[in-house]
């Protein structure tokens, strides 16, 4: 069962996300968050597995409680309504496992909910296509120099392959595969398989 917490600032939204998601035989709605502060709170009360996330709340706005919760076990998914494209980015970097927004079909919400928690990063097209534009300035440098092998398993990792998956695929030891995810990671610069997914994601890797 896949445990998930709503925080919105309107109550309409949250009990109409809570009434379809709670339909879903393999999903439950364990709590929701008025603001970000209280989804900070909730988070480490309740131990969710994803968070569905608007970024516009009072007290604390959703990027304040991402990077509050930098670390957590919990699965952010940002849900907005505000298309500016500008928000996909930050919201990424602060720990944000998926970018959709509140137009989504209520069947594609619930796929991305099931997705994100299998481990895989979910961008709506629009969010990836902000991603995937260059703009001016550091943010655009380009992807650190992989091998070949590397980039595939970059590609795995961003899909939510485990170790001994991407053994499988690649047909390879599983010590070879924890090998070039080390590689990986530290020529990101990242810290875990996570932060390496959304790397790929930003970078057109993925």
């Amino acid at each position: 069962m896949i445990r998930v917490l709503i925080a919105d600032d309107h109550p309409v939204v949250r009990q109409g996300l809570r009434t379809f998601l709670d339909l879903q035989d393999d999903i439950t709605v364990v709590g929701e968050a008025a603001d970000g502060e209280q989804a900070v709170a909730l988070v480490a009360e309740l131990g969710p597995d994803v968070l569905l996330l608007d970024l516009k709340m009072p007290v604390l706005d959703g990027l304040g409680a991402l990077r509050r919760l930098s670390g957590s076990a919990t699965r952010a998914i940002v849900l907005t309504s505000v298309s500016d494209r500008s928000d996909v980015g930050p919201a990424l970097r602060a720990g944000a496992a998926g970018f959709l927004y509140k137009d989504v079909a209520p069947g594609a919400l619930v796929q991305a909910v099931r997705t994100v928690h299998g481990g895989q990063v979910l961008l709506a097209p629009e969010a990836a296509e902000a991603m995937l534009t260059p703009s001016a300035g550091p943010a655009a440098t380009g992807p650190a120099p992989l091998t070949e092998r590397e980039r595939e398993v970059l590609t795995l990792i961003a899909a939510g392959r485990s170790n001994r998956e991407i053994a499988r695929s690649l047909a390879v030891a599983e010590k070879t595969v924890k090998t070039h995810v080390s590689n990986v990671l530290m020529k990101l610069g990242v810290q875990d398989r996570t932060q390496a997914a959304l790397y790929a994601v930003r970078h057109g890797l993925a």
